[in-house]
């Protein structure tokens, strides 16, 4: 069974949690990348799928699952409740948190599926930049159907007037390294399917 991470404060979480493991993080010392587990970055828009399909992929894997959403700070979801976009600033932070997270998987050498919108090119960056070569799994959905998605769900703090900034942010990962782009509509047994056995490609050892 998959395990969930979940925030709390980062003094008393990661950095106090994984401080003695981060000098292992880039391969230095002990610790080195065939020992590790490749994390997963599973991004989207509003809609995508995202928390479903990390969860499944999660669960198939045997994996650490990352919620993005749980992750952001209070000012972060009043923000979007009210229907006001987040930008660069907002998302600084949060982006920190989840690159604490990953960092804080690598160290403990688990397999973390992180589930993050990841919009921008910049964003990406950022998390690749936390633990060495992490893949991501980009769930390429229609807007209308974004739309209609995220029209028909309850109890989530993203409200559909804020679909049209979700689009105008995203910069899909087309010919980036390690990236999966898969159709979004399909069926989420064929969406996990198909992410896992790219994933477990990733993993094997060539040769």
């Amino acid at each position: 069974m998959f395990k969930k991470a979940k925030w709390k404060n980062p003094e008393s979480h990661c950095r106090t949690q994984c401080e003695d493991k981060h000098s292992n993080v880039l391969g230095i010392g002990k610790s080195s990348m065939k020992e590790n587990k490749i994390a997963v970055v599973v991004m989207g828009v509003a809609g995508s799928g995202k928390s479903s399909i990390a969860t499944a992929l999660a669960m198939r894997l045997d994996g650490y699952l990352i919620e993005g959403d749980a992750f952001h700070p209070e000012e972060n979801v009043a923000k979007m409740k009210n229907g006001v976009p987040l930008d660069d600033a907002d998302r600084a932070d949060w982006l920190d948190r989840l690159a604490e997270e990953l960092q804080c998987a690598y160290g403990e050498h688990k397999r973390a599926v992180l589930a993050c919108s990841a919009l921008k090119y910049r964003y990406r960056q950022h998390l690749r930049q936390a633990v060495p070569a992490p893949g991501f799994v980009f769930l390429d959905l229609p807007r209308n159907i974004a739309e209609q998605r995220v029209r028909e769900r309850s109890g989530h703090f993203m409200p559909p007037i804020l679909m049209e900034s979700q689009y105008a942010a995203l910069e899909p990962p087309v010919g980036e390294p390690l990236t999966l782009i898969v159709d979004a509509t399909k069926p989420l047994a064929d969406i996990v399917h198909a992410a896992a056995t790219w994933y477990e490609a990733l993993n094997r050892e060539p040769g």
